[in-house]
């Protein structure tokens, strides 16, 4: 059975967690209003960091509607994913999208983390066993 919790293991909490994400990501996936840099992680389990600026989406309302559908996507997400450290920033305003189009871009980036992960690790057993 898949657990949907979200404590605070599985979060980016410290300015200095986040510190690392954004100096020197493992990568970066972007889409039209979000974008995510993802890092590889001291920990066992993939933690969820958010960047939502007041530039961006001014009211608090909107703000926190947006984060709620970011945490449910990673919630949702979080069994598949590796032990990365994944930080979601706004491009632009959300303003004109639905709740479920930032949910459609939102798990987009997810699948590509998933993928990228996927990849890049494929790619280092390849290089150890030459």
């Amino acid at each position: 059975m898949t657990d949907y919790c979200y404590p605070k293991e599985k979060r980016l909490l410290k300015p200095a967690e986040f510190k690392p994400v954004f100096n020197q990501p493992l990568f970066k996936v972007h889409q039209t209003h979000f974008m995510a840099f993802a890092y590889d992680s001291d920990h066992l389990q993939a933690r969820l960091g958010m960047a939502i600026t007041k530039k961006k989406i001014p009211t608090a309302v909107a703000r926190n509607t947006i984060k709620r559908i970011i945490r449910e996507q990673f919630r949702h997400t979080h069994a598949q994913l590796p032990a990365l450290d994944v930080v979601f920033i706004l491009k632009r305003s959300t303003k004109a999208l639905s709740n479920e189009q930032m949910r459609q871009e939102i798990s987009d980036i997810l699948s590509k983390v998933i993928s990228k992960q996927r990849r890049a690790t494929a790619a280092d057993v390849k290089h150890k066993d030459k």
